[in-house]
């Protein structure tokens, strides 16, 4: 989820708020884009240059600033510019923003007379130019979701003060400063009336604060008809509570993403499976939360109808092998997976990971290996593939300890994935000798799990094609839209995005942007058991104790939502009654 609260209406705010998990703030680095902490109103001024008809989806604004030095005040803004039918301009701290850097923020020049609940998303870089070689400009680039809480965005350490100011440098040169903003806006549709059940048939799950991947990872769950059948026949009595109860409280969180209008809590899960505080979610990935929420649905299964689902599904076995060269002597471990982790560095796509994963590693040298009666033997040592399961689960390494700044990283590189995989390719290179070669490792995408922004925070959400059609939706939180096969796909890659040119031939060096949202985990179905997985799920699979349960708790919210209605009504009687009576004393 991301890591603001959209709140739906006053009246449900009050049971909204109780839900809401510790921080959702980003913690913020030296490096990472932020909020400026002043918030200063001042009169727009007038445009730079006439606007355009067609106003730009995209622009480059220049701000030459003169007499630098003598610049008074503490900050400084540009003259206002238009893009993508917004008035944006450029706050500057020529002294810094209390730090000894230049502050450097893109500020919605007219935030203080937009309607209420405005909000608009842009991708933006903001440079100073170096005047003696065009190579050293100094540019940083970054996109946020601009609303009336943060108005402006971008650097409070953009530049040391002591490399602005040093003539020698080029970036002050006879007392002039060239400022250069790029601003990207991409369009945004009206959150306030958006109707996801309406729009797309289905309903999204609410933002708790910082339940980061939880999210999407139950969407991709729910959106497997036949882990989904499984958790609905799974043994629960009326007399459980769904807090202390997993397989419950997925049910019943199964059952309002079915039936339900609006978007549904999660409350209930999360405290099931004892992940309530922030830092739950923050210690852990999406791989470890998958496999705790499977390990305990696996152990509640054990004994009922269920037993043994969750390994049908998603367990898959390698051979981990050492093979002597010179001598006869060959041992093989068998392990089972639920997912496999690929690297994201170094490999251009899934395929590259694959073939990293069964690299053979050469066992000589001072790394001889001890094969028993045979002594120290030259070896081959790798991993290869006895069977894949019906629901290939793909963890990307996209996040990473650099040990060199001793912190955790984001890997933005490119990384492609096919919307078909086929790991039987290269006569089965994959697979180990007595593989059955029987059963065609043919894969079609399911789902793409994403993430957005640097390593602290940042936004989750996923493309899933629930039915396998050609029709792809974005679950984002309480949002869910329709979208095409390129935003799931291609738009997920990572790498660099190049955007139009704005006037080309005026030697612009092309618009780049390192994208920050792409795919950290997917999802892929084998064709041949797609039959199967992509069942037939209704009201009779729903055990009668669960439909009634919350059948009654659907009754108990309206009831309450209308004595809250009724109540706000009668205040506001109360308070004209109270007003006029005043009057006519």
């Amino acid at each position: 989820g991301s890591m603001t609260m959209m709140t739906p209406s006053p009246l449900e705010q009050q049971q909204e708020d109780e839900e809401m998990l510790v921080p959702h703030q980003e913690l913020s680095t030296a490096d990472a884009a932020q909020p400026m902490e002043v918030v200063a109103q001042t009169e727009p001024t007038n445009t730079a240059e006439s606007q355009a008809p067609e106003d730009p989806q995209t622009s480059r604004f220049t701000w030459t600033i003169e007499n630098f030095t003598r610049v008074s005040g503490k900050k400084h803004y540009s003259d206002v510019f238009v893009v993508g039918g917004f008035k944006w301009r450029v706050l500057i701290f020529p002294k810094g923003n209390n730090v000894d850097h230049l502050s450097m923020y893109l500020d919605v020049a007219d935030s203080g007379n937009l309607p209420y609940g405005w909000s608009r998303y842009a991708q933006f870089s903001l440079a100073i130019v170096n005047q003696i070689h065009q190579k050293y400009t100094a540019r940083k680039d970054t996109q946020h979701q601009f609303n009336a809480r943060e108005s402006d965005w971008g650097f409070t350490s953009f530049m040391p003060l002591s490399e602005l100011y040093d003539p020698s440098r080029g970036y002050l040169v006879n007392d002039t400063v060239v400022v250069e903003a790029e601003v990207a806006v991409r369009k945004m549709i009206d959150y306030w009336t958006y109707d996801s059940k309406k729009e797309t048939g289905y309903v999204g799950l609410k933002n708790q604060g910082a339940t980061c991947y939880m999210n999407s990872l139950l969407q991709t769950l729910y959106h497997i008809p036949y882990f989904r059948k499984a958790v609905y026949h799974m043994p629960t009595t009326e007399n459980d509570m769904p807090s202390g109860s997993i397989p419950l409280a997925l049910q019943s969180l199964f059952y309002k993403l079915q039936y339900s209008d609006n978007s549904v809590a999660t409350k209930e899960l999360t405290k099931s499976f004892g992940w309530d505080t922030y830092d739950s979610f923050m210690q852990h990935d999406v791989q470890e939360l998958n496999r705790v929420l499977c390990e305990k649905l696996e152990d509640k299964m054990k004994g009922t109808v269920v037993e043994g689902t969750i390994e049908q599904l998603f367990e898959g076995h390698h051979i981990n092998y050492i093979e002597c060269i010179n001598v006869d002597y060959k041992s093989n471990r068998k392990e089972s997976f639920y997912d496999l982790q690929l690297d994201v560095k170094g490999c251009r796509d899934v395929y590259a990971s694959f073939d990293k994963y069964v690299e053979v590693e050469r066992l000589e040298g001072d790394n001889k290996y001890q094969a028993e009666q045979h002594g120290l033997q030259d070896a081959r040592k790798g991993v290869l593939f006895l069977d894949f399961p019906p629901v290939l689960q793909l963890q990307l390494k996209r996040f990473e300890y650099d040990y060199m700044r001793d912190t955790m990283v984001k890997i933005n590189d490119r990384y492609e994935f096919p919307l078909q995989l086929d790991l039987d390719k290269d006569d089965g290179k994959y697979l180990t000798p007595d593989a059955d070669r029987s059963i065609r490792n043919l894969y079609t995408l399911h789902s793409v799990l994403v993430h957005s922004g640097g390593v602290h925070g940042g936004h989750y959400y996923a493309f899933i094609r629930p039915t396998l059609s050609d029709q792809w939706y974005k679950f984002d939180d309480e949002r869910v839209t329709k979208e095409d096969t390129k935003k799931a796909l291609e738009e997920q890659y990572g790498g660099e995005e190049e955007l139009p040119q704005v006037n080309p031939g005026f030697n612009n060096t092309p618009f780049k942007f390192t994208k920050y949202s792409n795919a950290y985990m997917l999802v892929y179905i084998r064709e041949s058991d797609k039959e199967k997985i992509m069942c037939n799920v209704d009201e009779k699979d729903i055990a009668e104790h669960l439909r009634i349960r919350l059948k009654k708790e659907q009754e108990e919210k309206e009831h309450k939502k209308k004595e809250k209605a009724e109540a706000h009504l009668y205040t506001i009687i109360k308070v004209l009654l109270i007003a006029s009576v005043s009057h006519t004393s």
